[in-house]
């Protein structure tokens, strides 16, 4: 034992690693609890790390062709000869007659391990002050690998189904979606806005991660086309309602309505089909380390994330959204997300399920999901239309006007029988009209030149 009482030294968590090539179920039971870093030497975890980063992308076990191809990559030699050395060890292992003993005992390694490193954390954590965080981190720790919730039962359970928490909702800050939903959406919940390119759907969610940051939530968005100081702008310009452009001449108040911020708010850059649903995953579990639980997660958006390159783009896809679904129940929040329209819908002043990239997929995996369409008659008018495509929760197939002001990303949304619905209704029937008149100025403009 080492002086933290670790009883699973090298040998036991070589025979784990030779569990895992030779067993796919008890590599499916661990899958969420055990980590690469859980293993003392680098050659461990990098040989952990590939294991779960191939059956991640294949679902299937690694062979040892495939190690081999992926060895050459190691750049130091000195790492690639201890991966090489190890790897003999778990191959030459996989005929133990122990091995049923470490599968047995993994959990508590699991455990092991983790009180180890809460251990380590918890040293500079308490030279910090920051007593809340330790005690998280313990508890968590003693609780890795532990789940006896059998479920809900029925008989016994009956005011707890009607107990506010049974969904703790966020709200989006839009009365009439919030409305629909039941009073917004909870933890495990994927919500979905579809839209053409450059129509507003990243504002969109912006426009939700601030109503829920202005409640007191923790908010974390992850932008896979815009970098991550553009989208802080966009949040500065939503909370302050000033355009973009603008934000640098004003950013004493800027400062004063951020500092005044009740919740939390965390930015997070990939570039387009760099990241995968692992990724996120990995930074969530970074961040939940830091004690910072997210209330919302934003993903900028789904088809812009890496998928399995074996299988076709629908197919990619499919799981993409199924796993994005799978992170909102993990990580007990909503996920927003976005999708891209098909060149079809691009002109349809309302847009449909069908019009939706993966369209099937997406619509049976996501729990709400809703279209945004703005044609240049709206443009012009500042106004929009919001389609309710799918809600788990309530009522569908209705259109909601909008208005949107695009220089500071502010967007309203009305029910169509509301004061404020009707007018913006009246100003999107009166678009052609204003489109009739900005081309009768333009042609003025042209003739006067024209004259001179």
């Amino acid at each position: 034992m080492d002086k933290f009482g670790n009883k699973f030294g090298t040998s036991f968590q070589i025979k784990i690693i030779s569990s895992l090539l030779s067993d796919r179920v008890f590599l499916q039971m661990v899958y969420d609890i055990i980590k690469p870093e859980y293993f003392d030497s680098e050659a461990n975890e990098w040989i952990v790390k590939n294991i779960m980063s191939h059956f991640d992308s294949y679902n299937e076990l690694p062979t040892l062709d495939v190690f081999k191809v992926e060895v050459n990559k190691v750049e130091r030699d000195v790492l690639k000869q201890s991966v090489v050395d190890n790897l003999k060890q778990v191959w030459n292992g996989l005929e133990s007659d122990d091995l049923d003993y470490v599968k047995e005992k993994t959990l508590e390694f699991c455990k092991n391990q983790e009180v180890k490193s809460a251990i380590l954390d918890s040293v500079t954590l308490l030279e910090e002050g920051k007593f809340d965080v330790i005690k998280s981190k313990i508890d968590d720790a003693m609780k890795a690998g532990q789940d006896t919730n059998v479920g809900h039962e029925y008989k016994v359970h009956i005011q707890e189904r009607y107990d506010s928490t049974v969904r703790d909702v966020v709200p989006t800050g839009w009365d009439i979606i919030d409305e629909l939903a039941d009073g917004g959406f909870g933890k495990g919940e994927l919500i979905m806005f579809a839209a053409p390119p450059g129509i507003g759907k990243s504002w969109a969610l912006i426009n939700v991660g601030m109503a829920a940051a202005k409640r007191g939530k923790t908010v974390v968005h992850y932008t896979l086309e815009l970098n991550e100081g553009y989208v802080g702008q966009r949040y500065d310009a939503v909370l302050t309602g000033t355009a973009v452009p603008n934000l640098k001449y004003n950013i004493d108040d800027v400062r004063e309505q951020v500092s005044n911020l009740s919740g939390e708010l965390i930015i997070k850059y990939w570039p387009t089909k760099t990241a995968s649903t692992t990724a996120l995953r990995a930074s969530l579990d970074k961040l939940k380390l830091q004690g910072k639980n997210p209330d919302i997660i934003i993903v900028d958006y789904a088809d812009l994330l890496k998928g399995n390159s074996r299988k076709e783009r629908h197919e990619e896809l499919e799981e993409i959204v199924e796993s994005l679904r799978g992170i909102a129940g993990e990580y007990e929040c909503p996920l927003f997300t976005a999708s891209q329209i098909n060149r079809s819908g691009a002109d349809d002043d309302i847009i449909t399920g069908t019009k939706i990239a993966g369209s099937f997929s997406k619509l049976m995996t996501a729990d709400f999901v809703v279209s945004l369409s703005r044609k240049i008659e709206d443009k012009l008018a500042g106004t929009g239309r919001w389609h309710v495509i799918k809600n788990r929760f309530g009522p569908d197939g209705m259109t909601l006007p909008s208005k949107a002001n695009m220089s500071n990303g502010r967007i309203q949304i009305f029910s169509d029988d509301s004061i404020d619905g009707k007018k913006t209704q009246s100003d999107m029937n009166n678009g052609e009209t204003l489109v009739r008149k900005n081309l009768l100025q333009k042609y003025n403009e042209m003739k006067g030149d024209i004259d001179v």
